[in-house]
């Protein structure tokens, strides 16, 4: 029988919600799609057993608990309310967990502020990468990060692989919130293939148009602590 391709998502109290649903989402229509690939497993993990409260006051249950997940072939990390998120940023049973996790899996993502929390971890070290608009700076703070910004346009996501120099397993990381339906979307197609990804596409109906067109700041300062 052919090994499931493991796909773990940390999550905490506070977390955004999209940041989880959006890959979940996406990961579930991958493993329909993936015909004679590998079985996808999706999971929701933390610290403990218990409901986690996302930032928007939903209400989620992790799968597991990180002890009970040994490995994942894919590790994304969202990102989240800005207490929490500052609190894990320093908490190291935490971020142990993610490096843990990081060693073996080939994928190594984050969305929105969770790149603050891989960087936290020293797991972008030597890596290129993005986050949120409204955190660039703070992520500038980690010198050993090369950050993409305004000054390259917003990329909705980042992909560095350097395994043959660094021999660490593929980053990839996203911008805000809602950038991680193009990036779970860009993980399938480096998964799966291109056929597999326009059918996720297809599936989830995701050929946005907005109805506005905002723009994007020049800069912003760090509103973290």
């Amino acid at each position: 029988m052919t090994d499931p391709f493991i796909i773990g998502i940390p999550a905490y109290q506070g977390v955004d919600l999209l940041d989880v649903a959006a890959p979940c989402e996406v990961f579930k229509w991958m493993g329909d799609a993936w015909k004679g690939g590998r079985p996808v497993r999706v999971y929701v993990v933390a610290e403990m057993n218990g409901v986690i409260i996302t930032r928007d006051g939903l209400q989620i249950t992790p799968h597991r608990t990180f002890e009970q997940l040994p490995s994942v072939d894919l590790l994304w990390v969202p990102g989240g309310d800005l207490t929490t998120l500052q609190q894990h940023m320093k908490d190291e049973p935490f971020l142990a967990h993610l490096r843990r996790l990081s060693e073996r899996a080939t994928y190594v993502t984050s969305v929105c502020e969770g790149a603050l929390l891989l960087a936290s971890a020293g797991l972008l070290d030597g890596f290129t990468a993005t986050t949120h608009w409204a955190f660039i700076e703070c992520l500038r703070a980690y010198r050993k990060v090369t950050v993409v910004g305004p000054a390259e346009g917003y990329p909705r996501f980042v992909v560095d692989d350097k395994r043959k120099k660094l021999k660490r397993g593929i980053r990839v990381t996203g911008a805000g919130v809602s950038s991680g339906l193009d990036e779970a979307l860009q993980l399938v197609k480096m998964i799966c293939g291109e056929d597999v990804a326009k059918a996720v596409q297809l599936s989830i109906q995701y050929f946005p148009v907005p109805p506005v067109s905002g723009t994007l700041p020049l800069q912003s300062p760090c509103p973290l602590s």
